[in-house]
């Protein structure tokens, strides 16, 4: 059943709203019509709706059945990564949203070979964010991760004040003879805790950045002895947490 996140909330007699470019594809693409159900989405609650109106520009739904059982990962994973080359960005939103994460968080590395157009930025955004909403129908989850504009390392490390946990993926620490395991990490993170994990870009984050994330009480992981590639890495944190925790 297709699933849409709604933009205003089911009201006191169960009724919502479905236009804009989501009526469009409900009316035009599916061709559905009135009596037809689809799963819709407010408040972190999917429900079973049916349609009870066609609308100029989309439909009118009526809550019949719900909420729906919840499929959101038990912790909430935020993903911060320097700012990767061509279009490794849209995959991390793409396939991060698949496995759970909460948000992501851009970062201007030292390494990081892009550099973030101010002018063109927004519309890079308003992709990645539909990239994320999309990828959160198609998954059936209850929440669309947040996509940050992109921040200095600086706001960074002042954005992390506010998680329970903080990680980053350290080469280095996998070379050392008692690497820092993420099964061992997630030993000590908890149901419901925010965790904010830190990834370099393609030439992986500087000796100077791992000295500052340490000072600012972030823990050192190893993501095992093969070096990852800037997209793969975070996946495969999900996926451990994901084996963790669900």
């Amino acid at each position: 059943m297709q699933r849409y996140f709604l933009e205003n909330t089911f009201d006191e007699d169960d009724r919502s709203e479905i236009c804009g470019e989501d009526g469009k594809h409900i009316v035009r693409v599916m061709r559905m019509s009135i009596g037809d159900q689809l799963i819709g989405v407010a408040n972190e609650e999917a429900h079973i709706a049916e349609i009870i109106s066609i609308l100029p520009d989309g439909v009118e739904i009526r809550k019949i059945e719900g909420p729906l059982p919840s499929n959101e990962m038990p912790v909430k994973v935020s993903i911060a990564c320097g700012l990767p080359k061509g279009d490794k960005l849209d995959l991390i939103v793409q396939k991060g949203t698949e496995l759970g994460m909460t948000a992501i968080l851009p970062f201007e590395a030292e390494r990081s070979i892009v550099k973030w157009d101010e002018k063109k930025g927004g519309k890079k955004v308003d992709r990645l964010r539909k990239i994320a909403k999309e990828a959160a129908e198609q998954c059936h989850r209850t929440v669309v991760p947040m996509v940050e504009n992109p921040k200095s390392f600086k706001q960074l490390i002042q954005a992390s004040s506010s998680f329970d946990v903080c990680l980053f993926a350290d080469e280095e620490d996998a070379k050392s003879e008692l690497p820092n395991k993420i099964a061992d990490r997630l030993k000590n993170v908890y149901d419901k805790q925010s965790v904010l994990v830190v990834f370099g870009p393609e030439g992986g984050l500087s000796r100077k950045e791992a000295e500052m994330l340490i000072s600012a009480n972030f823990l050192p992981v190893s993501l095992g002895p093969r070096i990852l590639r800037t997209e793969t890495a975070p996946l495969y944190v999900l996926s451990a947490m994901s084996y963790e925790f669900e």
